[in-house]
């Protein structure tokens, strides 16, 4: 690759970001723009598709403005999974997206169950169990409360994908985000043929799926005009968010863990076939390296919980400062908040409770209480949600002796030490900051053939910090509060 560098980008829910990087791993330029979120009711969640375009044809005008002198070899594509856009025959958008968060399916997820008799057959044809946030129960509440809109529907595709499409006039995916619509078979890496038998819907509604490295189309006269790379750059498979972050901080190989703390949470393990947890609390996707898969649990607001509660409750701290000011406050209250126990289900809830309609909600709060102590059961109330992952992994024997970290929460030295007390493994990080949007330049940069393969890209380019190790005490200190904090599920129905 010589002295070119890729380019990943990475479309997320709150912002797209964009980075170019070396052949030797360094991280050259960086740009991000925020995005905004719709919830038109309860529960629901969209954004507009051609608002994740702009933002992308942005950030990278911004890079090659910050490296005028540089030559793209590749460009990798990391994006928000679930997420169902719906496009007419022309290419054009039809509504809003609807996001992995939304929860309106329910109704949709009960028909899905019903025509595919039952979830011994969803678990033989798509290895996952029909939950709302899912791609496919989205298209069947296309059909059956928009049918006008559903009438004029050509393709579905997924968040990165429709980028891709803008980007270089290609409708391609790959197996990483295809699994992760209920329409693709994660074993045998195909659509799934009975899946869609069973539902009325024709593969035709879905594109071609090639390799996470492979080139899957080149960057179109009217997207180098608009975006600043030259006509003709490839651009390869990319991949989900979860998996091209896994390769971000370098889990790509069974015997690793990686818990991601972004909007949403994810506790991920790659194994060498696809395992399927019995009990369908957790799901199994295709990785982005060939010949890997991988077994995640899902809490729907991680970050996003935290976000919600900084935005409604302390917006007269200063804005740039005031993530830490409440990671301060919290780290001044006791293991436990002294009572207060936060469930952070704003959206519902994925791993393990399969529960659209579950609510967040604050118990134990008396006179005595302040912010300090909510923020700090917010904190705890997040890494027990994922602790509930971490016990999956536990149960299907895929649990390491350390967990890798990545998202905004693994850059504090205070969450980093929480998460280690409560999973009670040593947590580490890695020299790299950029989550998805790292793994999917590696993706890039495989492509345009700097390294042999994923694992090679790697090892040759992420380096991990030492382990934060759980303190014995607080590990035995928060088992009890855990307990708590499951006992209280029932405040979260409504």
């Amino acid at each position: 690759m010589a002295a070119d560098l890729v380019l990943g980008l990475d479309i997320g829910t709150s912002s797209v970001k964009s980075i170019l990087v070396s052949a030797d791993g360094e991280v050259e330029a960086v740009a991000s723009k925020p995005l905004s979120l719709q919830t038109p009711e309860p529960g629901w969640a969209e954004q507009d598709p051609e608002a994740w375009w702009t933002a992308s044809g942005g950030t990278i005008r911004e890079l090659l403005v910050q490296r005028p002198r540089a030559r793209v070899a590749a460009v990798g594509i990391s994006g928000q999974m679930h997420s169902s856009v719906f496009l007419d025959k022309t290419g054009a958008v039809i509504r809003p997206a609807l996001l992995w968060c939304d929860g309106r399916t329910t109704a949709e997820c009960r028909e899905i169950e019903q025509r595919a008799g039952g979830e011994e057959h969803l678990r033989a044809w798509v290895c996952n169990a029909a939950l709302e946030g899912f791609t496919l129960p989205k298209v069947l509440w296309l059909r059956n409360r928009e049918p006008a809109a559903f009438a004029r529907l050509a393709t579905v595709l997924l968040a990165k994908d429709f980028v891709r499409l803008r980007l270089t006039g290609v409708m391609a995916t790959e197996p990483s985000d295809a699994s992760g619509t209920l329409m693709f078979d994660p074993a045998h890496l195909r659509w799934s043929r009975e899946m869609l038998d069973a539902v009325g819907l024709s593969p035709a509604l879905l594109p071609d799926v090639g390799a996470s490295a492979g080139v899957l189309g080149r960057v179109s006269d009217s997207a180098a005009k608009l975006t600043g790379l030259p006509s003709g750059t490839p651009v390869v498979g990319g991949g989900a968010d979860n998996a091209c972050a896994a390769a971000g901080v370098g889990a790509v190989t069974p015997g690793e863990a990686v818990a991601s703390w972004g909007t949403s949470g994810t506790v991920l393990a790659p194994t060498v076939e696809p395992r399927v947890d019995p009990k369908l609390r957790a799901h199994t996707f295709c990785h982005v390296a060939p010949g890997v898969w991988y077994v995640i649990g899902v809490v729907l607001s991680a970050g996003g919980a935290f976000a919600w509660f900084r935005d409604q409750c302390a917006r007269e701290l200063p804005e740039q400062k005031r993530d830490d000011m409440l990671v301060d406050e919290a780290r001044g209250i006791a293991p436990g908040a002294e009572g207060v126990t936060f469930l952070p289900y704003l959206q519902g809830e994925r791993t393990p409770h399969r529960d659209a309609s579950l609510r967040a909600a604050f118990t134990g709060l008396s006179l005595a209480h302040s912010r300090a102590h909510m923020t700090r059961a917010v904190l705890e109330g997040v890494c027990f949600a994922l602790r509930d992952s971490v016990m999956i992994l536990k149960d299907l024997d895929l649990m390491p002796s350390s967990l890798l970290l990545t998202g905004g929460g693994a850059k504090s030295a205070f969450i980093r030490q929480l998460l280690a007390d409560i999973f009670g493994v040593p947590v580490t990080t890695v020299n790299r900051e950029e989550g998805g949007a790292y793994g999917a330049a590696l993706l890039a940069a495989v492509g345009a053939g700097a390294f042999m393969d994923l694992k090679t890209a790697v090892q040759r380019t992420l380096t991990r910090q030492p382990l934060t190790p759980p303190n014995p005490q607080t590990q035995r200190t928060y088992e009890q509060i855990y307990d708590r904090f499951r006992a209280r599920l029932g405040a979260a129905r409504v």
